[in-house]
């Protein structure tokens, strides 16, 4: 049996977005401080960590924006792009590729330059710069311009096809285009953060390219985020946090999408996703603290290149235990060197030698340095 379903963009003023302010409040209360005390704990740590954080929160948004649709993409590639177009100096990383400087081109256009207008040409710009070859994998996609043909959202195969969303038809992309563009360049009361869950559903809802409609969707978002942190700086990823949920995210959009135009569901999930982006922001910047601390209170103590490494590594973590042949393994050294290296910290107070014996030994922190950040005990 065939079931008639209508689609948001089928009702009549559907761009007003209502939405159950009530219910959203309280969540948004929480956002705003969470967010107000990121911002200020970053403010805190000096230039030289906001610039390496926002480095690396970057790369992570590109890696997992593109995850989100399948697409993995080489990280050393984007590490390249990222510092070579934030005028960092990464010795030792690959050279990036054309469609990789696309994609980084596009995120660091929305969230340094979130103050400027949107035109049409800039958005036609930002998809000409995630597929330079004119190819999404094999599939030619008419790059820089509205699709010319109809789409669908589908799962399943053959004659098991579901028909998740149908997006308005290609005439009609044009007109919903230049509405979309317009409203993201007047000025509003609603708080940015709201704007930048609109602004996401609204352009995925259109669905104006032939592909890359959800990585654009969310520079948008990006930007929006940008212009409520009122910084270019980024300190936290939506992106990672959105491919963790990916499943509770493509299902908000779903029913958003085919209900009777209240979108207080999807602004729900936004919110309680950019709170889990946000919280796993904080933990990191308790992280850097403590690592930073660590270096502050060792700063007379004298260590040498290997160990400087594999300390940094510990502090941010280290997997499993610290031995004498990962050491030798990572540091591309003898085992004899490894375990001149580790007996040395073991003297200068920062490890231990476990109370196992020959090729069970291993090292781990001692208090002063264990309290800095907990470890993964797993061998």
């Amino acid at each position: 049996m065939y079931i008639l379903v209508m689609y948001i963009y089928e009702l009549d003023n559907w761009t007003r977005f209502n939405y159950d302010a009530i219910q959203i409040l309280n969540e948004l209360g929480i956002v705003r401080r969470l967010q107000g005390e990121l911002l200020g704990k970053m403010q805190m740590i000096g230039f030289n960590l906001q610039e390496e954080t926002n480095y690396s929160t970057i790369v992570e948004n590109i890696m997992k924006s593109s995850e989100i649709e399948g697409e993995k993409l080489n990280k050393d590639h984007v590490r390249s792009s990222v510092a070579r177009k934030l005028g960092m100096q990464k010795p030792g990383v690959e050279q990036s590729t054309h469609d990789i400087d696309g994609i980084v081109e596009m995120m660091l256009d929305a969230t340094q330059n979130f103050a400027t207008p949107m035109t049409e040409s800039r958005l036609l710009g930002w998809h000409a710069g995630l597929f330079p070859t004119g190819y999404s994998g094999i599939y030619k996609v008419d790059v820089g311009s509205y699709r010319k043909t109809e789409m669908q959202v589908v799962s399943g195969g053959v004659s098991r096809e579901r028909v998740h969303y149908q997006a308005p038809l290609p005439k009609a992309v044009p007109v919903e285009m230049k509405k979309f563009i317009a409203w993201v360049n007047t000025p509003k009361e609603t708080d940015a953060i709201l704007q930048a869950a609109i602004v996401h559903l609204w352009l995925v809802t259109i669905h104006p390219f032939e592909d890359g409609n959800g990585r654009i969707a969310r520079a948008l978002s990006d930007m929006f985020l940008a212009k409520s942190d009122g910084t270019p700086l980024r300190f936290y990823s939506m992106s990672s946090q959105i491919q963790k949920e990916r499943k509770t995210y493509y299902n908000a959009l779903e029913i958003t999408q085919q209900g009777d135009g209240d979108v207080t569901l999807w602004v729900k999930w936004f919110l309680e996703c950019l709170r889990h982006a946000l919280e796993a922001a904080l933990k990191k910047v308790e992280d850097i603290f403590k690592k930073a601390r660590f270096w502050e209170e060792h700063s007379t103590v004298v260590f040498n290149e290997r160990q400087v490494i594999m300390l940094n590594k510990i502090l941010d973590g280290f997997e499993g235990n610290v031995t004498s042949g990962k050491w030798a393994k990572l540091n591309k050294c003898s085992t004899d060197t490894a375990l001149n290296d580790l007996n040395d910290l073991v003297k200068k107070g920062v490890l231990k030698k476990s109370a196992a014996g020959g090729r069970s030994t291993y090292y781990e922190p001692r208090s002063s340095l264990a309290l800095q950040l907990p470890l993964n005990r797993s061998s």
